[in-house]
């Protein structure tokens, strides 16, 4: 069974008009279907613009479909009474972790989850230890969150999230906001809650180096699936990602144009290390020639 799945999803903004009565649509999300597997690494990749946040918060039921479905773990967003269930199958973390961080101390903060939800006392206390413990906060518990970094900050948002126990956590551009160090803190967090947790991650971000570890990547452009794949297969279309104003990583990029220059390197090249190991072939497979 799917964990996340949409069917023909929709969305418009609706606008008043100059006139300050007429309601102008923008669509937002435009046809848009996702068949998710439990314990799947998903990233959705798109520059500004391109749905991807929208799309993110119809898994929360943070919005509606205007037209189309989304389930959640079955249960369908639009049903009123599954608001709650949704809500904690699918946790959301959003680019400002202080716009989710209201505790004073680092343990508070992550207890307030499971405090609303009735958990009792002895089992707050161990999800608490546990969740810390999965984003390397534990150390930290007796902190104030206005004293940490801000990779910190949203490791403990995570926290935060991971208490409840969902069973997909929904990363909407959580390293926006964040230094180079900050954003591997993160995406190691999430790395390590989906391969050790079995916890269904949804990544979503313009950073594409964030994303050579996924699972699956689906590309978003002007609301619509413009291409997805693993991230081998994606960033080997080079050419049609640059077309759209996408990036792809810089490592990617630097062997693409080498091959272009006539060296014989792999499409869809990802790391450093690939790219060495390809630069010593192609360097042996001349070395034999001659």
């Amino acid at each position: 069974m799917s964990i996340i799945q949409a069917k023909k999803l929709i969305h418009d903004y609706q606008k008043i008009g100059e006139d300050g009565k007429t309601e102008v649509s923008s669509r937002a999300v435009d046809g848009v279907d996702l068949d998710i597997a439990p314990g799947q690494f998903i990233a959705i990749l798109g520059h500004n613009g391109s749905g991807k946040s929208t799309l993110a918060k119809h898994i929360n039921a943070i919005l509606l479909p205007t037209h189309g479905t989304v389930y959640v773990d079955g249960m369908d967003t639009k049903d009123a009474e599954k608001l709650e269930d949704i809500r904690r199958t699918a946790g959301m973390v959003f680019q400002n972790p202080d716009n989710q961080i209201i505790g004073t101390v680092v343990d508070e903060d992550v207890a307030f989850g499971p405090e609303n939800m009735g958990v009792p006392t002895p089992e707050i206390l161990s999800r608490v230890e546990s969740s810390l413990k999965s984003v390397g906060m534990w150390e930290y518990r007796d902190h104030s969150p206005n004293r940490l970094s801000g990779g910190q900050k949203q490791r403990v948002a995570i926290a935060g999230v991971v208490a409840m126990e969902p069973k997909c956590i929904v990363l909407d551009e959580p390293t926006a906001m964040l230094d180079p160090m900050g954003r591997k803190e993160v995406i190691r967090a999430a790395q390590k809650l989906n391969r050790e947790k079995q916890v269904t991650i949804l990544l979503i971000t313009h950073y594409m180096e964030e994303v050579i570890e996924a699972d699956h990547v689906i590309v978003m452009d002007q609301g619509k699936i413009l291409m997805q794949g693993t991230p081998r297969e994606v960033f080997s279309r080079v050419e049609e990602l640059k077309e759209h104003r996408l990036d792809v990583p810089q490592v990617t990029m630097l062997a693409y144009e080498l091959k272009k220059s006539g060296l014989p390197l792999p499409d869809g090249i990802l790391t450093v290390q690939e790219l060495v190991d390809a630069l010593d072939a192609a360097r042996a497979q001349r070395g034999s020639a001659e």
